[in-house]
């Protein structure tokens, strides 16, 4: 299958999963009405065509929390990517620091913070809001042990979201003999992913709570210890137990609302990431797209604004940054990629990412990814631009 784009990618992957495994990836939230907007709204957004400017000159680059970046993209945290292809998490970051990009490191990775450190470069890193504080304040204290310096901190799951297609798929087992041999049954049919992922990409355990999952290992364990873990009871005033615990920058993930961003900039966040979860959180939730525009001009003055959902292309990343973003999170492009080619896939992904970048700013006559802003939007306001 010769590849051009992150769709192809994605049947790429859906041919080498598992389907428990593609289908994790891949879906949303009940209905899935979250996910598809996140695509279809922010295709809608129509860039202002320009001529006659000079642009033999472009410049993808750019600066986040004191850093210089290929692009003005991160790899977006998603766990269980070590069950994408072999060390996954480290195939990935090797790709990302060939282009100059950061990869945020989920709490959920199979690799850990340090093997992920160890082997490439030390990533940024994502935590949930556990019940354990003590477990937090260690994997704190690891990952900037490990050389992590940005902590990504997702807030937008004090439950998980209801995901019709991992019951349907068997990511969620059935009990008794049958949902163990319908699962057997997937792995039958992929014996390309059983040899090169399943037996050779070993352990297959979360390393960074591994320590308090034990010998628990199994999808199984993780799903029971995500559902029992995860705190519900999370306020904006248990920001002050991670800042107190980190002294880096802290980036708040699964921002919709502007007064939630309100509050991100008086807890003294440095950034939030405007996201939905992918559409697997909230079925019917705004788009990432429809969001970002109004909490943009609410606080893009005082912090830095990052965006994910639904982009699919480099295109879609100068939409983003015309809609007011600083930067862009890859969830789902980066690991369609993983899946379908390993870190090879990744780095061409990022390829494709950068020429469709510059292909985009040329025809809108933006030299600077820093210059994107509304004057490249066609449909727009005095306000905001109409999605």
């Amino acid at each position: 299958m010769r590849i051009a784009s992150v769709t192809d990618y994605r049947e790429a992957a859906r041919r080498r999963l598992p389907t428990f495994l593609f289908e994790y990836i891949d879906g949303g939230a009940y209905d899935e009405v979250t996910l598809r907007n996140n695509v279809k709204d922010l295709q809608q957004v129509a860039l202002r065509q320009r001529v006659l400017r000079d642009v033999s000159e472009l410049d993808v680059s750019t600066q986040l929390f004191g850093d210089t970046l290929g692009l003005p993209v991160v790899l977006a945290p998603v766990g269980l990517t070590g069950l994408y292809a072999r060390r996954g998490e480290v195939q990935a970051a090797r790709a990302a620091r060939r282009h100059g990009v950061p990869q945020c490191l989920s709490t959920m990775a199979v690799c850990s913070i340090e093997e992920v450190a160890g082997a490439v470069s030390a990533p940024w890193f994502q935590l949930y809001m556990l019940k354990d504080r003590g477990f937090m304040r260690e994997m704190l204290a690891r990952a900037w042990a490990a050389g992590s310096r940005v902590l990504v901190f997702t807030v937008d799951l004090p439950v998980p979201g209801a995901r019709y297609r991992d019951m349907r798929s068997g990511l969620i087992p059935q009990p008794g003999l049958g949902g163990s041999l319908r699962r057997l049954g997937q792995l039958a049919c992929r014996p390309e992913w059983v040899w090169g992922v399943g037996i050779n990409g070993r352990p297959h355990q979360l390393g960074n709570v591994a320590p308090v999952l034990g010998r628990q290992s199994g999808l199984e364990d993780f799903l029971g210890w995500v559902s029992g873990n995860f705190d519900p009871s999370v306020t904006w005033k248990d920001l002050d137990f991670i800042r107190a615990e980190w002294p880096g920058p802290i980036v708040i993930k699964g921002v919709l609302d502007p007064d939630d961003a309100v509050e991100a900039v008086r807890v003294g966040a440095e950034g939030i990431v405007v996201s939905n979860h992918g559409g697997r959180q909230l079925d019917g939730a705004i788009s990432s797209a429809r969001a970002l525009p109004r909490i943009a001009d609410r606080v893009g003055n005082d912090l830095t604004v990052l965006v994910d959902g639904g982009v699919r292309s480099g295109l879609d990343v100068a939409r983003m940054l015309a809609l007011g973003a600083s930067g862009v999170m890859l969830g789902r492009a980066w690991v369609y990629a993983l899946a379908a080619r390993g870190e090879a896939g990744v780095d061409h992904v990022l390829s494709l990412i950068t020429a469709e970048l510059k292909v985009a700013m040329a025809l809108t006559g933006v030299c600077r990814v820093q210059d994107f802003n509304r004057e490249a939007l066609e449909n727009r306001t005095d306000s905001q631009p109409v999605i």
